[in-house]
């Protein structure tokens, strides 16, 4: 079996059949549980689907896998797949997002547009593809950029922000590749977001709410400050606005998990306030649902910061 091809082990019954296996053994194979069918026509060995499924990452490799077997040659992981694979994050629930691949334009494909399975059509130069677990996909750069172009701001940022924070990409490996798809739809949305993109910005909740808080008019804050008073540093802050005095603190669903954790919190904040700030906390709803309330009580906070 030396001679199958690639996609980390999963391959079509043609290919089984033309690395040396014979249609009845593959049959016996999947019956005795040894090999898993994972779409029609699509195999791979059962030990080989455990070990990649241990994480998120591992399962939509599967799956990318047995879209890559039925698509043909030349095509690759991008997008949301690419990002998921890579390990970024992306706005939304990914878990639900079909497998999306794309194809260099010229190249034909055994079956497009199938169910859970999205194409896209693109050029792509050999710096954009590497290899994971004997996948081909696009470079963490291209992933970025073609999430940047598709999706909005708030989703272009939290992807490019992701990248910078976990040093997978950099600011000028990002322009390079915006640079080679000038011209390309939605390209100016990825120009944006990397822009915008800060390595600091330590949550998806961290970067959606700046893209808010800019949307809203408000001052760019300092990101993951430590604050406090002349004779002890307190905490450090997600956000600070100096000039107002004034700390925001995007509470994530387990910030407060742990009730202890939680009574370090009210102790902080009240020892911030002792020492002249204002702190104003929010969360995903927040944020998401009623942004403009959130900005009015960090601009009255800026109010009664300034006064301070």
């Amino acid at each position: 079996m030396a001679g199958l091809p690639r996609l980390a082990g999963i391959a079509t019954a043609a290919e089984l059949v033309a690395g040396g296996m014979s249609r009845g053994q593959l049959h016996r194979l999947v019956q005795r549980g040894a090999w898993l069918q994972l779409a029609h026509g699509v195999f791979a060995p059962a030990g080989l689907v455990a070990a990649a499924s241990g994480d998120a990452a591992g399962k939509h490799a599967v799956r990318v896998a047995a879209a890559l077997a039925r698509t043909g040659p030349g095509a690759v992981a991008s997008h949301h797949s690419a990002a998921l694979i890579h390990g970024l994050d992306v706005l939304g629930r990914q878990s639900l997002e079909p497998v999306t691949l794309t194809r260099p334009p010229g190249t034909t494909s055994r079956r497009a547009g199938r169910p859970g399975v999205h194409i896209h059509i693109a050029t792509l130069s050999r710096g954009d593809i590497v290899t994971w677990r004997g996948l081909p996909v696009t470079s963490v750069a291209r992933t970025v950029v073609d999430l940047a172009r598709a999706s909005s701001i708030p989703g272009g940022v939290v992807v490019a922000d992701s990248a910078l924070r976990t040093k997978r990409v950099s600011k000028a490996e990002l322009h390079l590749c915006i640079t080679a798809c000038a011209g390309w739809p939605g390209i100016q949305n990825a120009r944006r977001a990397a822009a915008f993109a800060d390595a600091r910005s330590e949550s998806v909740l961290e970067s959606i709410s700046r893209v808010a808080f800019h949307d809203h008019g408000l001052p760019p804050p300092d990101l993951q400050a430590w604050v406090g008073s002349k004779d002890e540093v307190i905490g450090r802050a997600d956000f600070l606005w100096r000039a107002y005095r004034t700390v925001g603190e995007a509470d994530g669903a387990i910030k407060y998990a742990d009730p202890a954790r939680a009574i370090s919190q009210l102790d902080r904040d009240a020892r911030l306030r002792e020492a002249g700030f204002e702190v104003v906390h929010f969360t995903w709803q927040d944020i998401t649902r009623s942004p403009a309330q959130v900005m009015v009580r960090i601009k009255t906070a800026f109010q009664r910061g300034s006064v301070r």
